[in-house]
């Protein structure tokens, strides 16, 4: 950073002044003095001249009122930003709060404890309170209303200084005898500061300052050091929070008496003196640090003593105090910037955000791209490229190919022009100094220099810039200590020891260009190798330490500026004599400049260059000056006799919208002199004038005049001078073309003026070269209009190609109702069929498949995209016209269609489909998706499998013996898929059989084939057990609790025949129940035998059966009462008589009706009192 004076203001009556404080919003000073003396002025950029902004725009006094209220010496002035009033105290201990009021100021409050002397006034963070503390220990927090919230005396102490923290929880009040005590925010003693940096000091000291940055504008890394405390004595120390075991240590080496961060905690100003050696009298200093202790710059300031500084909100001025008088410094900071192909990349901190926000701002087209970066240390750029240095993240894994060094602590990031990074290196050296040429990457500590070669292959795959970003061949990476002497012969390796080697004499400033390097140290000394390979190939002595160097385009020149803003030059390959006779390489050149704070070098001519010199940048030839351009811009580019500067200040004030008139464009005199010359003089004067002073900008200039004007000769000799070649082949077309008028039309288009060469064309009737133009600028709505609006008949082909790059047109945009429109014109399917898809246009999509004929090269990309919306049948048609069914059945399959997919394999003789599907039925096994497989099955006709896996799952939950409901439906289900595999069968055999074989023929041959097929499991023979097992153990409770005892009996009785399915128990203590119940004691001492027979219970279960029996059966005769009829029926009958499934009840009569399905039988009274089957649910017909 830099530091230039520009304003000096004087206090009348020679008032000296003892304290300032500057509004960081609103822009006010607030200035207090002896005898009472407080002013408030506010500085105010004129907005007069448009041209002129930031720094470079003059400034006056806007306000300068005299405050009235102090009689003593105003000692403190603090501001709340956040309610704009303004609290000042003087020797007296008369504290006033002032209030603005219809643009000026006046007393709102007052207060006076007639006991002591304020010594320090802080408001918090939000501006709500205010900590006041006296010198004889008491201390006053206050609300900004007035109101007092809490008081205190520190008895003993000696108060000087007090600060808020960031949250308003703590507070540091600093003692008199340069303690500082840690309290919270209502009062309570808390600890000691431990001050590090007064170890081993002596002698009396005091604090000179606490300030502690609230972090308003966020921070330039996580857990940057924020609270800074300096003493008397010069030594300061800069601590992370108020416990920091760790602070940053300063020695200033003055004495202090002032200091404050700027607006964004990234500097911190230290005002003191320090005896002079020469002189007696003491010199005004202003030192100014980093948060981490790196020392940045030291200004002078004149007069006898300095008492106060103050920041001003943007962090471009500083304001201070010394004897009567204000001065005010410009600052220029030293931006994270960078400027590469029309893009300015700069880096600033958020409040929101730990990490640097870096903009890639395209100038061009306005438009910005937007990258979060953790430790950025600084911005480099060069050609169409910059590299990001930043600290590399500790949670982030690194990659193998990325450092051969373990745990690299850096990474130089190569992106392109939007911020896309192509290629970060991890380094183990700290990139304190970064610069870069179109080949190479140069990063040097103090110790070392790393030179990497990096490679950008514009044309490569992803995949292929990844292979080339993982070989380290070829030495493309070497490390070089500062006090090595390569020779050039690639003996430079990737030695990370060679970084922590030390020197005497460390590295302060580096710059390249494509063939030299060279090295800046700080005893003045500069090391110039060559590159590509390294080698050392002369060194020279500075009379200054470099801070910035740079070097010409023919690298012959190098420009030096010094800490102090001193630009000087040097010469690298003249040879000169010195005092002893002997021949030295290099000379200090002559020409030296103050207060310089930027410099380019031209691109295009060594001996131009552009440097900024306070708010004027001059533009240099030959070691000469032009006249200077009043500007307070940084330089971008230098190239072609024009100069692009940015206003990074005016930026950075609103850093997420950058406008474009902060970039400004700045020809220099010999452009200007030309184009005025050209203009007035003519062009045979003019030729003669750029030829003293040649340039290929100049003769292009003389060209296009040239051209203007028709002037074909000197044109062409213009373009040849400038190396022109398009230009010379447009002049060589010009000459033959016949007509003036064509040529004054190939003039204007040549010019960019295409509405006028349009219409001279058109005038000329030449419709075909005005549409010729059009499409060559890509306007094809305007080759429209000249197609349409022409006499004869548009050419169709034209009119396709114009429909149809005006359907691109819109489709780029995702404007795709207006791009069907044109593509339907253009009769583009490819294109329309995107469009459609894109709209979600299904019926669209499906009605151009039926439209394209077969086999049409488009209909599989159509079928494609039905299939990645779930449009199974429309996919499959599409397929098909197209003569690919496997596909077809590969989007079935996908889409869970399986038995339209095997369908289709049947229909088209395809084998694999039954592979397939048991492939993805086992697939869903293992996942345990088992009602998912049977589903699939089902789809696919499987219902054999199918009901296989469904009598699995009911076994599975009859196990768990809690809802029997559930289970006969689950048995049902089988039972159905098992009827369901039974016409399956059938159906094919009758497929197979032909001739006039009759129906029972063919149902024969069915039940045989499936006897065969059923053979290795008789699921198909008993497929309805399980059902009518829980059904009748379902009906039997429904009837007992009914209380229809003895049906239910009857029912029980049955379930006798289904031990495989329910436990016996259950069986036959149901059976002992209902017997009992239907007091039937013979048929309940049968089922009493059986349990108590039972080995499946255990001895205690055994004993409560046997209890429970001879409980009943004392009471009761083991012997029926009467006979059952059922009894009768089945001692009597010769075979197994039909059971109806709705009561339980053999049926006797020969009538009864028969369910459809399951081929259960229903008594004929009863069935009218069913809509649907009791055993398996379906309609009763």
């Amino acid at each position: 950073m830099k530091n230039i004076f520009f304003l000096q203001i004087a206090i009348p009556g020679n008032v000296r002044l003892r304290c300032i404080s500057w509004n960081k919003d609103q822009g006010f000073i607030a200035c207090g003095g002896e005898d009472g003396l407080l002013k408030v002025l506010k500085l105010e950029t004129q907005t007069d001249e448009a041209k002129l902004k930031g720094l470079a725009a003059p400034s006056n006094l806007s306000m300068n009122q005299t405050l009235e209220g102090h009689s003593g010496s105003v000692q403190v002035v603090t501001w709340n930003e956040q309610y704009q009033k303004l609290t000042t105290s003087d020797q007296n201990g008369l504290i006033i709060v002032w209030m603005l009021y219809k643009g000026a100021w006046y007393e709102e409050m007052i207060n006076n404890r007639n006991k002591s002397v304020v010594r320090s006034m802080s408001w918090n963070a939000d501006g709500q309170k205010i900590c006041i503390v006296y010198e004889d220990g008491a201390v006053i927090v206050g609300s900004v209303d007035g109101n007092r919230i809490w008081g205190k005396d520190l008895k003993g102490s000696q108060l000087c200084h007090v600060a808020w923290s960031s949250d308003s929880k703590i507070l540091l009040f600093g003692m008199a005898n340069g303690e500082i005590h840690i309290y919270d925010n209502q009062g309570n003693f808390i600890m000691k500061m431990k001050l590090n940096c007064l170890v081993n000091v002596t002698g009396a000291f005091s604090i000179a300052g606490i300030h502690w940055y609230p972090g308003t504008e966020g921070y330039t890394e996580q857990d940057c050091p924020c609270l800074a405390i300096c003493f008397d004595n010069g030594r300061c120390q800069i601590m992370r929070h108020e416990n920091d075991q760790n602070p940053v240590l300063i020695d200033t080496g003055m004495n202090v008496v002032s200091i404050q961060w700027n607006h964004c905690g990234s500097v911190l100003a230290v005002a003191g003196f320090q005896k002079a050696t020469t002189q007696d009298k003491d010199v005004n200093l202003v030192q100014f640090y980093t948060p981490f202790g790196e020392h940045l710059r030291t200004l002078k300031v004149p007069g006898k003593q300095m008492s106060a500084l103050s920041w001003e909100g943007g962090g471009l001025k500083i304001g201070l105090a010394v004897d009567s008088f204000i001065y005010f410094a410009n600052i220029r900071p030293d931006y994270k910037w960078g400027y590469c192909s029309n893009t300015v990349v700069y880096a600033y901190t958020r409040p929101d955000r730990p990490e640097y926000c870096v903009v890639f701002w395209d100038t061009k087209n306005n438009e910005k791209y937007v990258k979060y970066v953790k430790s950025l240390i600084s911005i480099t750029t060069c050609g169409d490229f910059c590299i990001l240095a930043t600290k590399a993240d500790e949670n982030q894994p690194q990659e193998e190919h990325e450092t051969e060094s373990i745990g690299a602590t850096y990474v130089l990031v190569l992106c392109n022009s939007i911020g896309t990074p192509l290629d970060p290196k991890y380094i183990d050296i700290g990139p304190l100094f970064v610069t870069m040429t179109k080949t190479h990457v140069i990063a040097a500590s103090k110790e070392a220099f790393y030179i990497w070669q990096y490679r950008v292959a514009k044309k490569l795959t992803a995949m292929e810039i990844n292979q080339v970003a993982r070989t380290r061949k070829e030495g493309r990476e070497r490390i070089y200590h500062i006090d090595d002497i390569p020779s050039g012969a690639a003996d430079g390796v990737l030695d990370y020891s060679k970084a922590i080697q030390g020197t005497r004499d460390p590295i302060c400033a580096i710059t390249a260009s494509d063939k030299t390097l060279i090295v800046g140290r700080e005893s003045g000394t500069i090391q110039r190798y060559s590159l590509p390979n390294v080698g050392l190939l002369q060194k020279y002595v500075l009379n200054c330490r470099a801070y910035q160097m740079s070097l010409n385009c023919n690298s012959s020149r190098l420009a030096i500026i010094d800490l102090s803003g001193v630009l000087t030059f040097f010469d690298l390959d003249t040879r000169v004599t010195d005092s002893t006779g002997q021949q030295i390489v290099g000379e200090q050149l002559k020409l030296e400049r103050k207060d310089v704070w930027d410099m380019k070098w031209a691109k295009d001519n060594p001996d131009l260059f552009a440097m900024m010199e306070k708010t004027r940048m001059y533009v240099f030839r030959n070691l000469d000056p032009e006249e200077p351009i009043q500007t307070s811009g940084y330089i971008c580019n230098f190239e072609d006799l024009e100069i692009k500067s940015v206003l990074l200040d005016e930026i950075l004030k609103n850093p997420e919208h950058p406008n474009k008139e902060y970039i400004i464009n700045f020809e220099i005199r010999s452009l200007r002199d030309s184009r005025a010359l050209i203009e007035e003089v003519g062009i045979e004067e003019s030729s003669q004038f750029i030829e003293d002073n040649p340039h290929p900008r100049l003769w292009r200039l003389l060209a296009e005049a040239a051209l203007q004007k028709l002037d074909l000769q000197t044109a062409e000799q213009a373009f040849v001078r400038c190396k022109d070649y398009q230009g010379i082949k447009f002049v060589k077309c010009l000459g033959n073309l016949q007509s003036e008028s064509m040529k004054q039309a190939e003039v204007a288009a040549y010019f960019g003026r295409f509405e006028e060469a349009e219409r001279m064309y058109l005038d000329m009737d030449r419709r075909d070269l005005a549409i010729g133009l059009r499409i060559k600028l890509g306007d094809w709505f305007r080759v429209l209009q000249l197609l349409k609006t022409g006499s004869g008949d548009a050419d169709d082909t034209l009119l396709e190609q114009a429909h149809n790059a005006i359907g691109d047109y819109f489709a780029d945009r995702q404007k795709w109702i207006n791009a069907v429109q044109y593509y339907v014109q253009g009769r583009n399917q490819e294109r329309l069929a995107e469009c459609y898809y894109m709209l979600e246009d299904y019926q669209g999509l499906e009605n151009l498949a039926n439209s394209l004929p077969e086999n049409n090269k488009l209909l599989p990309d159509i079928a494609h995209m039905f299939v990645r919306v779930g449009m199974c049948e429309q996919a499959v048609i599409a397929f098909l016209k197209c003569n690919r069914p496997k596909d077809a059945v590969d989007s079935c399959v996908h889409l869970n269609q399986w038995n339209k997919a095997v369908e289709l394999a049947k229909n088209h003789n395809m084998k694999e489909i039954g592979s397939l599907l048991a492939r993805y039925a086992s697939h869903l096994l293992e996942k345990n998706k088992i009602l998912d497989a049977i589903e699939l099955y089902r789809k696919a006709n499987y219902f054999f499998d199918a009901a296989k896996l469904m009598f699995k799952i009911a076994d599975e939950e009859a196990k768990k013996r809690t809802k029997p409901f559930r289970v006969k439906k689950l048995y049902v289900l089988s039972a159905l898929l098992v009827e369901q595999y039974h016409e399956q069968v059938k159906n094919a055999q009758r497929g197979k059989v032909k001739g006039k074989s009759s129906e029972a023929t063919s149902a024969l041959a069915g039940l045989l084939e499936e006897d065969v097929l059923s053979s290795a499991n008789r699921l198909t023979d008993n497929a309805w057990r399980g059902a009518e097992a829980y059904h009748f153990f379902i009906l039997a409770q429904r009837q007992l609790y009914e209380g229809y005892v003895d049906t239910a009996m009857k029912t029980a009785l049955h379930l006798r025949d289904y031990e495989d399915i329910i436990p016996a128990v259950e069986i036959y203590s149901l059976l002992a129940l209902c017997a009992c119940a239907n007091r039937a004691f013979g048929t309940c001492s049968k089922a009493f035998v059986k349990l108590e027979s039972l080995e499946t219970l255990s001895p205690e279960q055994r004993q409560q059966y046997e209890d429970l029996a001879l409980e009943i059966f004392t009471k009761h005769c083991p012997k029926h009462t009467k006979k059952s009829d059922l009894d009768g029926l089945l001692e009597g009958g010769e075979g197994k008589l039909p059971t109806c499934v709705a009561t339980g009840r053999s049926i006797t009569e020969y009538q009864f009706w028969m369910c459809n399905v399951c081929k259960h039988c229903v008594q004929a009274q009863e069935i009218s009192n069913y809509n649907f089957c009791p055993l398996c649910h379906s309609s009763v017909t």
